[in-house]
């Protein structure tokens, strides 16, 4: 399998670990939370004949038979259809990828050019080659920064060229002189570091940027102890290199001799900022030795170990113990292995029904790549390795510590809605306390979106986005829960089951709510509805008084109709509901409505009584609401109460043409009779 740049004569590239299988049980089981991806890239195994090569940038894999004279296939984990193609053998190749967007291929065979072929539609298949500037240099490997830009690093600096397609040549930008060991590139920050000195521990990084290329400040790699000779003592097998919540660390793994007091190996994380100097801000503990390999997954730094064919996960932004220069962290979560992998069979259907082949995890075949990537190149696969967050729950037992894990997750909440809901439950139910925190490292998120969204709105209404193009509206990741997610898939769940005590019930609601004050969030109606149900159920009508009366309950309409609508079995309700009507300065029509569409027919009557609005209201209004709510009797009394007020006010109980009542009048009769109309009363 190989690499850019090829390791030095005699060197392996760093495994990720030994031999042995996948092991048994269920990922559930054994707590796997680490996995291969289900749908992997597969290529030819690599032989004599077959080189493969694996394209950091692209994500792809190249698989080069005889030099690529019986054909080169590229495949990518993105990309379901593999590019094939033929190309002239003109010695063995060293190195093979294509430019970003795949329109233009470079091939390095020799130590001093680089040959390049178009892949434009209707441009004519002819090579044309690009030699290293540098006299006397040799090309240690190359990477595209973009469609048409390209970077060769040689033994003695670096060559920033444009590719001109059309002209089938090249345009040198930049070139930097420096004695180069080995390279390192991170295509999503668009960095190349170089390992510089007699040690190879002084790195300098440069940075690509639309034609430009920057130099950023050198750092030195803290070596575990004095060399005792002046060879190279930092070797690329031991850096990688990562962006992590945004920002770029260079990651040493650094393997402390025998003769040192410590337990064990350490990644040593550096942040390597756009300006500023590069320092050492973290430090992992691995608390054991041996070979190990590195990713970084969804934000998590994953350490294989060989020995031991497992791997263990660090999350640098929960909290580690800051010892004076660097925060040292321990792993989140015990040493697990990846999750068993079974390999189909191949072959024809009769041959296929055989059953799956266990696939050697952390095989000596096994080669990693940054962030995500396994490789076997023995066996043919290229995995992305994927976190699984349903067994961390099981392991991480720290309710508070494991929302801090999962809300920093991109496929976080729907396990982050289980939790909630589990927590809630019997066996192990949460104390008041623990919910409590809960609650609040959740709405602490969902605030942060909401103001981020509230600035967003305010600078567009402002007219100021045009001024800004970078400003882009907040995006809303899988952390941000709010009072739909948490009423449809938690707290409605949870009191219809009604497992709890109801007061256990009560305080869980109330919890929330005040987490949401807290976070000076407005509550939404449902939330409230939730709380009085329970409270209505149980006849602690006290206790609704006093969450009403000290506004633990706020003021809204939808509550205010709900109030209304308790008074026939609580009768203070209707003054309580009153009250908060007049203090939200609420129009009274619009209560009416709210009440009507609720089919609480008689509460709106009330009210309208109760504010003298009675006399004015249309007839027809109130007697549509009572017939469509389906109660002859409910019907009968909105009538009745209506010929009571033409009586009054005109001293005939008999509706007017412009009422528009007619249809009424006649059901009333189909239904009661006539006899049962009013008749006129005279003084």
């Amino acid at each position: 399998m190989s690499r850019e740049p090829p390791p030095p004569p005699g060197e392996e590239e760093a495994p990720v670990g030994g031999g042995g299988g996948g092991g048994g049980g269920s990922a559930a089981e054994d707590g796997c939370y680490l996995a291969l991806c289900a749908r992997p890239v597969q290529f030819e195994k690599a032989n004599p004949v077959n080189c493969v090569f694996f394209d950091e940038a692209n994500k792809q894999v190249f698989a080069v038979r005889s030099g690529g004279a019986t054909g080169v296939v590229v495949k990518g984990l993105e990309d379901r259809n593999p590019i094939s193609f033929r190309m002239e053998d003109k010695g063995e190749v060293k190195c093979i990828k294509f430019s970003l967007g795949n329109k233009i291929l470079a091939v390095q065979r020799t130590l001093k050019s680089v040959d390049f072929l178009n892949f434009i539609p209707d441009s004519p298949q002819l090579e044309y080659t690009q030699e290293c500037k540098t006299k006397n240099a040799n090309i240690l490997g190359f990477c595209w920064t973009s469609s048409t830009e390209i970077v060769f690093i040689t033994d003695q600096g670096i060559e920033f060229y444009q590719v001109l397609p059309e002209k089938r040549s090249l345009k040198l930008l930049k070139n930097q002189s420096i004695n180069v060991n080995w390279y390192m590139y991170c295509p999503e920050s668009s960095v190349i570091l170089l390992s510089t000195t007699v040690l190879g521990n002084v790195l300098q990084p440069f940075y690509f940027k639309s034609g430009t290329m920057s130099k950023l400040s050198k750092f030195e790699i803290e070596l575990p102890a004095a060399p005792k000779s002046s060879k190279l003592s930092l070797s690329e097998r031991d850096i990688a290199m990562a962006t992590i919540y945004g920002q770029l660390y260079v990651l040493y793994l650094r393997h402390h001799s025998r003769t040192s007091n410590s337990t064990g190996a350490e990644v040593v994380l550096y942040h390597l900022p756009r300006e500023g100097s590069c320092k050492k801000t973290r430090i992992l503990k691995l608390n054991r030795t041996g070979k190990f390999a590195l990713n970084v997954v969804d934000n998590l730094v994953v350490v294989h170990h060989q020995d031991t064919e497992t791997s263990v996960i660090f999350d640098i932004k929960l909290k580690g113990e800051f010892d004076g220069s660097a925060t040292i962290h321990q792993f989140v979560l015990p040493p697990r292995s990846i999750e068993p992998y079974q390999i189909p069979v191949a072959g024809p259907a009769s041959v296929t029904s055989q059953s799956p082949v266990p696939c050697k995890l952390y095989s000596s075949s096994w080669i990693v790549f940054q962030p995500d990537i396994i490789i076997s190149a023995s066996e043919g696969y290229l995995w992305s390795l994927q976190v699984k967050l349903e067994p961390v729950v099981n392991l991480l037992l720290d309710k508070g510590k494991l929302m801090d894990f999962l809300l920093q997750r991109k496929e976080c909440k729907m396990v982050i809605l289980s939790v909630c809901s589990q927590m809630l439950r019997e066996p192990g139910r949460g104390s008041l306390s623990v919910i409590a925190t809960v609650f609040d490292k959740l709405n602490h998120e969902y605030k942060k979106y909401l103001e981020a969204e509230q600035s967003y709105t305010m600078v567009v209404e402002a007219g100021l986005s045009r001024s800004n193009p970078l400003l882009k509206r907040p995006v809303r990741t899988q952390a941000v829960i709010d009072q739909s997610d948490m009423y449809t898939h938690v707290l409605s769940v949870f009191t219809e089951k009604k497992e709890a005590p109801h007061k256990f019930t009560i305080a869980v609601l109330m919890e929330y709510i005040r987490s949401l004050n807290q976070f000076q969030i407005a509550v939404q109606h449902y939330l409230y509805e939730l709380v009085i149900k329970p409270l209505v159920q149980h006849n602690l009508f006290y206790m609704l008084h006093q969450f009403l009366q000290y506004h633990v309950l706020s003021d809204s309409k939808p509550l205010a109709c709900l109030l209304l609508s308790l008074e026939s079995i609580y009768p203070p309700a209707h003054q309580l509901s009153l009250d908060m009507l007049k203090r939200l300065s609420t129009a009274n029509d619009e209560i009416v409505e709210v009440l009507l569409s609720k089919h609480q027919v008689l509460a709106a009557l009330r009210f309208i009584r109760g504010i003298g609005g009675h006399d004015s209201i249309s007839a027809r209004k109130f007697l549509d609401a009572a017939k469509q709510a389906d109660d002859d009797m409910l019907f009968y009394t909105i009538f009745r109460f209506f010929e009571q007020r033409n009586q009054r006010l005109r001293g005939n109980p008999s509706f007017t043409p412009g009422e528009h009542c007619e249809e009424h009048v006649t059901f009333f009769k189909q239904v009661f009779g006539e006899q049962a109309l009013m008749k006129p009363t005279t003084f």
